[in-house]
């Protein structure tokens, strides 16, 4: 049963995702928001809308390791597998503004994250609590970032190949595209946290390892999704793209989110996942900057890959 609900919860917030995405694009292109904008802000959402959706719903029922797992997982297996997997495609080109704001924006958001996280460390209490005041401040560096979004998209006046993307129907197919879209969301992420708790019970393993692996895994499929289908059309560049907004959204908008909502106390994920997430920010930013002229060469994408099976190993030996 718990497996069954993992799989129709993971199949209906993908559903949900792909048809919040579709119906806001096309309402957004019919008020001539240029594409660029589109592609930065609501096919980012898209992509990371199943992370919110079960981040948020791991938060209001009590499961805060499943929700920041989730967050920390998810980043990870981005950085780690999608880059390492889509560059096992085909090379991946970094770009110069890539490589000096975007690739150290999100090593910040993680770092961020790190000292939010530890409050023992630092302040000497009694536990590791993501506060309300803690997802006010990640809300607040997620607006800075859509403020660095939007002022990219006013510089760029050369519009790019998501023009063709943007399916262009009805404003009352749009609207029922997002309302359906935001049910499958909610009632897609119950199931999936419900199933995913389910099975940590039932093989004796933590939420926080699960959240980790399984819950990461599965709620970062669109964007393992986008970066292969980039890649098989010899657009792998856009696999960066996809992984920054992506990592940055879930940090700064996810876990903003589920903190405001409720504090989330961090029982079960500890300094290790936490510096695994920014030392995989840091070693993407240099092989970018060391290595073969700005590109992800094959064999960087395996040790990207070799880096992530490790993790993982050592996550489950320590169960």
């Amino acid at each position: 049963m718990n497996i069954l609900l993992l799989i129709g919860g993971l199949l209906l917030i993908l559903l949900g995702a792909n048809g919040l995405t579709d119906g806001a694009a096309s309402i957004a292109k019919r008020f001539k928001i240029p594409s660029i904008v589109i592609g930065l802000t609501i096919v980012a959402f898209g992509t990371s809308a199943p992370e919110l959706a079960v981040s948020v719903s791991s938060s209001l029922k009590g499961s805060a390791n499943i929700a920041i797992g989730n967050v920390i997982g998810s980043n990870i297996f981005n950085t780690l597998m999608i880059v390492g997997c889509t560059a096992l495609f085909a090379p991946i080109v970094i770009t110069r503004n890539t490589l000096r704001k975007e690739i150290p924006l999100c090593i910040l958001s993680s770092i961020i994250l790190l000292i939010c996280a530890n409050d023992v460390f630092l302040n000497k209490s009694e536990d590791n609590v993501l506060s309300i005041t803690d997802g006010l401040i990640m809300l607040c560096f997620f607006i800075i970032f859509l403020g660095y979004t939007f002022a990219i998209a006013s510089n760029n006046h050369t519009e790019t190949s998501n023009e063709e993307e943007v399916k262009q129907i009805s404003i009352l197919k749009s609207t029922l595209y997002i309302i359906g879209g935001f049910c499958a969301l909610i009632f897609g992420g119950q199931w999936f946290v419900e199933g995913a708790s389910g099975i940590a019970r039932g093989l004796g393993v933590s939420e926080s390892v699960i959240g980790l692996t399984l819950v990461a895994g599965g709620t970062s499929l669109p964007e393992l999704a986008t970066s292969i289908v980039a890649a098989l059309k010899k657009n792998p560049e856009i696999a960066i793209g996809n992984v920054i907004g992506s990592n940055l959204f879930n940090i700064f908008f996810v876990l903003g989110c589920s903190a405001t909502i409720t504090p989330l106390h961090l029982s079960g994920i500890n300094n290790l996942d936490l510096l695994t997430l920014v030392a995989s920010g840091i070693l993407l930013w240099l092989f970018g900057l060391f290595f073969a002229k700005r590109t992800i060469t094959r064999i960087e994408g395996s040790i990207l890959i070799l880096c992530y099976v490790a993790y993982t190993a050592a996550l489950i030996y320590m169960a």
